[in-house]
């Protein structure tokens, strides 16, 4: 019999090469450095804080701004409308459910402490994306926000980020359309801080996370 720790070595050299193989092929195929340190971050994350149970029916993983990566390396997709209602936050881990007809049932467990920012909404010319220029920086935002909260482009748009790291991708959090909708923030700062009591709690989300698809 295999000793326990030899055996734990063995998993941990097996995912380190894995990561160093998925970054190598990331940078051939032309990612930038930062977006694939991203991707081990989420990685390392989803090992650390993540689970598997039940076969693999439950899942628990850290959300990368599209997907859930789970502690196997695994990528599941996240509903973008949900990801959208919930505003869904890099970093944030997720508890995933299979049912026995396969349809997927997402809760947020552990939102990361966020910070909002304010932008200007722009769209890349050759891919169509939307993102949204804030203090230097454009971070990417799902389709389905920007279509929930009828945005155009040059629309003023505050996002949730985390409060710790620079991110890719970022949730919408409103949109200010010739002062039709007013954010909770002050208009001449362009970065403020969640306070606690506005932060995503696990309660909160228990009563607006689940959605089956």
């Amino acid at each position: 019999m295999v000793d326990e720790n030899k055996l734990a070595k063995i998993r941990h050299l097996i995912a380190s090469a894995e990561d160093a193989i998925r970054a190598a092929k990331a940078m051939l195929e032309g990612e930038s450095e930062e977006a694939i340190s991203d991707d081990i971050n989420h990685l390392e994350k989803a090992k650390s804080v993540g689970s598997m149970e039940n076969d693999g029916r439950v899942v628990e993983g850290v959300f990368d701004g599209l997907n859930m990566v789970g502690p196997d390396g695994k990528q599941y997709n996240v509903p973008a409308n949900y990801a959208s209602k919930s505003k869904l936050v890099e970093g944030d881990v997720l508890k995933l459910t299979i049912s026995n007809d396969g349809s997927f049932v997402f809760k947020q467990i552990g939102p990361v402490d966020r910070k909002r920012l304010i932008g200007m909404l722009t769209q890349d010319e050759a891919t169509g994306e939307y993102q949204v220029l804030s203090n230097g920086r454009n971070y990417k935002v799902l389709l389905a926000s920007i279509t929930y909260f009828k945005g155009e482009v040059g629309d003023e748009i505050v996002i949730l980020v985390p409060i710790d790291k620079q991110t890719e991708w970022a949730a919408v959090e409103n949109i200010v359309k010739g002062g039709e909708r007013q954010p909770n923030v002050d208009s001449d700062v362009s970065t403020v801080t969640l306070q606690e009591k506005d932060t995503p709690s696990v309660e909160k989300e228990k009563q607006l996370d689940d959605l089956e698809i």
